[in-house]
C-alpha cells in the first residue's frame, strides 16, 4: 500500500463540491479530482467555475478532471455522434485554463457487446478523436487520461493508446471496474498497460457489480495491485472513487493508516 506521504485525490462531482464539499475537502487538504456531468456544465456561470478554482488555488492543492461519459461515445460509428461526444468533453478541456488540471480522465468508451463486427472501425475513429484531443490538451498544459470500463482485456486499449502515441494521452486503471468486467488477470493489465499508466482510481466491490464501496471491503486484490506497481517502479496520481461521503472517509482511512506505512 502506499505510504502517507504519497499525493492522493478525491472524486467529487462539480455541483456537490460547489453546493456543500469545498471547505471540508480543503480543511482536509484533499487534493481533488472534480467530475463534470452535461448538466453543470449548463448549470454553473463561469463566474461559479473561477469562485471554486480561486479558492483551491488559494489553498495550493492539485486538481484532476473527469469528462462527462453519459451518452458519450467518442469513436461512434456514426459521425454526428461521434462529433457530439467530442464538443461535451471539449467543454471541459475549455475549463482547463481556469483549474489547471493535471490531466482529464474520459471514457473511450468501447464494450465488445455493442461494436459487434465494428471494434476496427471504433479503433479508427477513436484513434481520431483521442489524438485531436491530446493535441489539444497539449496546448492547454494537461492531458488526456483513457480510463477501463466494460473492457474485458487490456488488448483494445493498448492498441489505442499504441496508435495515438502522444506522452498526452495516457491510461487510468479503474480498480472496480477490472474487478466486474474483465476476464483476464491483473498481472496482464499491468504488463500490457504499466507503461502508459498515469492515474489509478480506487474502489471495491463484490465482483459482480460496480458498487463503489470502500477499499478492502470487497474482493479486488488491492495488496496485489500496490505491489505490481512496485515492482515495475510505477507512481500513478491514487484517486479515492467513493460515491458516499461515509466511504470516502473509510477508503482514506485505510489507503493512509499507521498499519499500511
Amino acid at each position: 500500500m502506499p505510504t502517507r506521504e504519497e499525493k492522493i485525490m478525491v472524486h467529487v462531482p462539480f455541483r456537490e463540491l460547489y453546493r456543500q464539499y469545498l471547505p471540508v475537502l480543503i480543511e482536509r487538504r484533499l487534493n481533488l479530482e472534480i467530475s463534470f456531468d452535461y448538466s453543470s456544465l449548463v448549470e454553473f456561470s463561469e463566474r461559479d467555475f473561477l469562485y471554486v478554482a480561486d479558492e483551491i488555488k488559494k489553498a495550493e492543492l492539485s486538481v484532476t478532471f473527469h469528462a462527462p461519459f453519459m451518452d458519450l461515445r467518442p469513436g461512434a460509428i456514426d459521425p454526428g455522434i461521434r462529433n457530439l461526444s467530442l464538443k461535451r468533453i471539449e467543454s471541459v478541456l475549455s475549463l482547463a485554463p481556469i483549474f489547471s488540471p493535471l490531466c482529464v480522465v474520459c471514457h473511450p468508451a468501447f464494450d465488445r457487446r455493442y461494436y459487434v463486427s465494428t471494434d476496427e472501425q471504433w479503433l479508427k475513429n477513436s484513434i481520431e478523436t483521442w489524438t485531436y484531443l491530446a493535441e489539444r490538451a497539449d496546448r492547454l498544459g494537461t492531458i488526456i487520461v483513457l480510463e477501463n470500463v466494460y473492457e474485458e482485456d487490456p488488448q483494445v486499449l493498448a492498441r489505442l493508446l499504441s496508435a495515438v502515441d502522444s506522452s498526452t494521452c495516457r491510461f487510468c486503471f479503474d480498480t472496480g471496474h477490472f474487478n466486474v468486467f474483465s476476464r483476464v488477470p491483473l498481472q496482464k493489465w499491468v504488463d500490457k498497460l504499466g507503461k502508459f499508466m498515469f492515474e489509478v482510481h480506487l474502489h471495491d466491490n463484490d465482483g459482480l457489480n460496480d458498487e463503489h464501496r470502500p477499499i478492502g471491503t470487497g474482493n479486488f486484490p488491492f495488496d496485489l495491485f500496490f505491489a505490481l506497481l512496485k515492482e515495475k517502479n510505477l507512481s500513478p496520481i491514487l484517486t479515492l472513487e467513493a460515491h458516499r461521503e461515509e466511504d470516502l472517509w473509510e477508503s482514506l482511512s485505510t489507503l493512509t493508516g499507521p498499519s499500511r506505512r
